[in-house]
């Protein structure tokens, strides 16, 4: 049995959430591993074959391959790809790429999702800076998943930290959603708007939430290939996700190898074992 509140949002049992983090443990070793192994040379299609196989050797199964159509276990977005790139072998990464690779498992019927920006050998320091502001944007928006707060919170965190940092683009067309027996469950978590708004948070309730942040423009369009989202000004983005529940103790952040314990020392407990 599954319980949801009155906007149809999915509450988890503690026993749940168990279930949830070992999923999410799944996809964050996965891309712990990826992040070791980006190096100048690879292609992402490699990358794509070290993930489903660290992804089935623990028992799960890839949440992306045959979503939607969708040929691969990851999502590999080179430089100005933004999301929901197709991993392929046609270009090898090079020095000075960046690339975000989003990745998703499902264990036992619960699914874990998760994204990083990883730096391809020496990169501008521009890029350096692009990926810390995004994922600092993602953290802020992690400390805002509170009991009792709004779900609008998490979009407004997100967006004043970006705001603060100088003048990149927030896609405004993309961002995070619910999860738990399904990948994409309502409901939507923006990355931007104001506080206060939408439904109450709840201790149960699971997020992932993942802001994209752009160099140049917030605009942007999708390739040919029905699923490749790229900047129009062909600048770079960066893009940083974690699956995440509400528990009376603050975020935990499932799909940290820590439970975010490190981040949120003072406020997670036990939770973030």
């Amino acid at each position: 049995m599954f319980k949801k509140n009155r906007h149809g949002i999915q509450i988890k049992t503690p026993e749940q959430l168990e279930k949830m983090r070992a999923a999410g443990l799944v996809v964050g070793r996965t891309l712990q591993l990826l992040k070791e192994s980006v190096q100048p040379g690879m292609t992402p299609l490699d990358l794509d074959a070290i993930a489903e196989k660290a992804i089935r050797a623990e028992g799960a199964i890839p949440s992306f391959k045959g979503y939607q159509g969708f040929p691969a276990t990851i999502c590999a977005s080179v430089n100005d790809e933004v999301v929901h790139g197709i991993p392929g072998d046609r270009r090898k990464l090079r020095d000075g790429d960046i690339i975000s690779i989003d990745c998703g498992a499902i264990l036992d019927g619960w699914h874990g999702d998760s994204a990083v920006t990883v730096p391809v050998g020496e990169v501008d320091p521009a890029l350096t800076e692009l990926m810390r502001v995004t994922e600092e944007a993602m953290w802020q928006g992690i400390a805002a998943l509170k009991p009792g707060g709004h779900l609008s919170d998490v979009g407004h965190a997100v967006e004043k930290y970006v705001r603060a940092q100088g003048r990149y683009g927030i896609p405004q067309e993309y961002g995070g959603h619910g999860i738990g027996t399904e990948m994409h469950m309502d409901p939507w978590v923006a990355n931007h708007g104001k506080p206060g708004k939408g439904p109450r948070l709840e201790v149960g309730m699971c997020f992932a939430v993942e802001p994209m942040v752009n160099l140049g423009t917030a605009r942007t369009k999708v390739l040919a290939d029905d699923w490749t989202v790229v900047t129009i000004d062909g600048k770079p983005s960066a893009h940083f996700e974690h699956s995440v529940a509400v528990t009376h103790n603050g975020p935990w952040v499932l799909t940290a190898l820590d439970g975010g314990r490190e981040r949120f020392a003072d406020v997670l407990g036990e939770n973030a074992g």
